[in-house]
C-alpha cells in the first residue's frame, strides 16, 4: 500500500477515489489488480504442456542425454518464480494446480484417442502408438515430479522471501531451483523412463536434466529479475507470505 500513498502524492487523488485507485494500479475493492497474472497463467500452462509433448524424444549433445522437453522446461521454474515472488504462494497455487489439471487432460485424450480405431487408408497409427502412447506416462511422471519439484521451490523461495525482507533475489530463485530441479529430475526419469532405458543411461539423464535446468536458471537470472521488476510495478504486488502454513493444495 505504500506504492499506493506514494503515487497517490504524485496525483493529488485521495488512495479511496476512482482516479487515485486506477493511479495506484488498484481495483475498484482496493486491491492489487493483477492484470499480468492471467499472461503469466498462458505463459505457464503452455510451456508445460509442450515441454511434456517434445520429451517423447531423446536428445544427446556431447555427454549429456535428456529429453526433448527439457530444453523448454526450465522455463516454467522462472515462470513459477515470477508467481511466487510477485503474487504470493497462495495464487502460484493456483496457477500450478491449473497446469497440471491442463497436463492431465491432455494426456487422457491422448490416450483415448488412441484407442479408437483409426481409418483403414491412416498408414500412422503405429507410429501414434510408438510416439504420442508414451506421453501419458511421460504425463504421470511429469505430474508427480512437478508437484513435488515446484512445491518445494515455491516454499523455499517464499520463506526465504520472508526471512530476508525480500532481498536477494537471485539466491532465492538460484537456491529454490536447485532444491527443486534435484526432486524433479530424479523422479521424472526414474517414473517416465525406467524400464524402457538402462540404468546407467538414466543416471546420466537425470543428472543431464538437473545440471542444464539449473544452469538455465542462473544464466536466466537477469531475465528473472527484469520481468519480477516490470510485473511488481505494472501490478504494484509485491506479496509476502508471512505465516503461511504452505498448504500444497489450491486454497484460500
Amino acid at each position: 500500500m505504500l506504492r499506493g500513498m506514494k503515487h497517490t502524492q504524485q496525483t493529488g487523488e485521495p488512495i479511496g477515489s476512482s482516479t487515485g485507485r486506477e493511479a495506484a494500479g488498484l481495483s475498484q475493492n482496493g486491491v492489487p489488480k493483477k492484470d499480468f497474472l492471467p499472461v503469466i497463467t498462458g505463459l505457464f500452462v503452455g510451456v508445460l504442456i509442450l515441454s511434456n509433448i517434445l520429451a517423447s524424444k531423446m536428445v544427446q549433445l556431447g555427454p549429456f542425454v535428456f529429453d526433448g522437453g527439457t530444453l523448454l522446461f526450465p522455463l516454467s521454474y522462472i515462470f513459477g518464480d515470477v508467481l511466487t515472488e510477485v503474487y504470493g504462494y497462495k495464487n502460484s497455487r493456483k496457477v500450478i494446480w491449473t497446469g497440471l489439471a491442463m497436463l492431465a487432460l491432455m494426456a487422457f485424450n491422448v490416450w483415448f484417442i488412441g484407442l479408437l480405431p483409426h481409418e483403414p487408408n491412416w498408414a500412422l497409427q503405429e507410429d501414434y502408438n510408438n510416439i504420442l502412447m508414451m506421453m501419458p506416462r511421460i504425463v504421470l511422471a511429469s505430474v508427480i515430479a512437478y508437484f513435488a519439484g515446484e512445491y518445494s521451490n515455491s516454499v523455499v523461495l517464499s520463506a526465504l522471501k520472508v526471512k530476508t525482507s525480500g532481498k536477494y533475489l537471485w539466491m532465492r530463485t538460484i537456491g529454490s531451483t536447485v532444491v527443486g530441479e534435484f526432486l524433479d529430475s530424479a523422479l521424472f526419469v526414474a517414473i517416465a523412463f525406467m524400464g524402457v532405458y538402462p540404468t546407467g543411461v538414466l543416471i546420466v539423464m537425470a543428472l543431464s536434466n538437473y545440471l542444464f535446468k539449473t544452469a538455465i536458471e542462473v544464466i536466466f537470472t537477469p531475465i528473472t529479475y527484469a520481468v519480477v521488476g516490470f510485473v511488481k510495478k505494472r501490478d504494484h504486488c509485491d506479496a509476502y507470505d508471512v505465516g503461511e502454513r504452505y498448504n500444497p493444495l489450491p486454497t484460500d
